[in-house]
């Protein structure tokens, strides 16, 4: 074997190696998207759907993070850290009798009118050669995947329907001669 050849050989096995490491990934929803609408003191939660895309190692997640929530309170104590073998998914719904879910958040009593909290959900995670409480051994960090959430106030009161009331009232003062 020339030295070349030798060289090219072993170039390639590497380049098909960390091909392989690369394609390692997962997949990350928070359940359901779109926007919430809550009225001050309200709880909302969001569930979470997570599939580990590797073909041969196990995804162990290791952190969860969010953008800050203001004018409520955020739980993140639902979350159960799944360890999902390769291929599989797992989704958990929110279930604030269960405790189970992703996040969790509580509108403040004084939470202003439309008002919107919107950030990113955002996973990290790490992939194993197996079960890592059966022995497995660390291959590599995954790259961080992340799930928009968003949260918004109740609106005031528009000021049309302020104005047809008030309208509606003048019409019934005017034809019935005053207030009844």
């Amino acid at each position: 074997m020339t030295p070349r050849f030798a060289l090219a050989a072993i170039l390639g096995g590497w380049f098909l190696c960390a091909a392989a490491a690369e394609a390692d990934t997962f997949t990350f929803e928070a359940l359901p998207s779109g926007t919430f609408v809550v009225s001050p003191g309200d709880t909302v939660g969001w569930g979470y759907s997570i599939t580990n895309e590797s073909a041969v190692n196990w995804l162990v997640t290791t952190a969860l993070n969010a953008n800050t929530f203001l004018f409520g309170t955020p739980d993140a104590s639902l979350f159960d850290f799944p360890v999902l073998a390769p291929g599989e998914t797992v989704t958990v719904l929110y279930d604030p009798d269960a405790h189970t879910g992703l996040y969790a958040f509580t509108a403040d009593p004084d939470m202003p009118p439309d008002f919107l909290n919107m950030g990113f959900f955002v996973l990290s995670a790490e992939f194993w050669t197996a079960d890592p409480r059966n022995g497995g051994m660390f291959v590599s960090m995954a790259p961080d995947q992340s799930a928009e959430y968003s949260v918004t106030s109740v609106p005031e009161p528009s000021f049309g329907l302020l104005e047809a009331v008030m309208l509606w009232s003048l019409i019934r003062r005017r034809r019935y001669g005053g207030a009844r």
